[in-house]
């Protein structure tokens, strides 16, 4: 445990932030894993909706978002 008073605040500070990635990130896999199963447009535009939001948010990287994006349309024009 820290005895430094800025790192105290800035754990609390960190464990916030990260269960609101965590619910970020959730909802994001939840949405891509609905869109492969259905392959309906819908879902599959609801997903990359998902991981734009992430990546603007901070909570991914924006070459991982259009990674995802990329491989999440190619497992569903496969499919389809």
């Amino acid at each position: 445990m820290a005895n430094i008073k800025s790192q105290k605040k800035r754990n609390i500070t960190n464990a916030k932030a990260h269960e609101r990635n965590k619910s970020v990130r959730s909802e994001m896999k939840q949405r891509t894993k609905k869109a492969l199963t259905t392959g309906e447009e819908a879902d599959v535009h609801a997903a990359i909706k998902r991981i734009d939001s992430a990546a603007q948010k901070g909570v991914i990287h924006k070459n991982a978002a259009a990674r995802k994006k990329s491989r999440l349309m190619k497992q569903v024009n496969t499919t389809v």
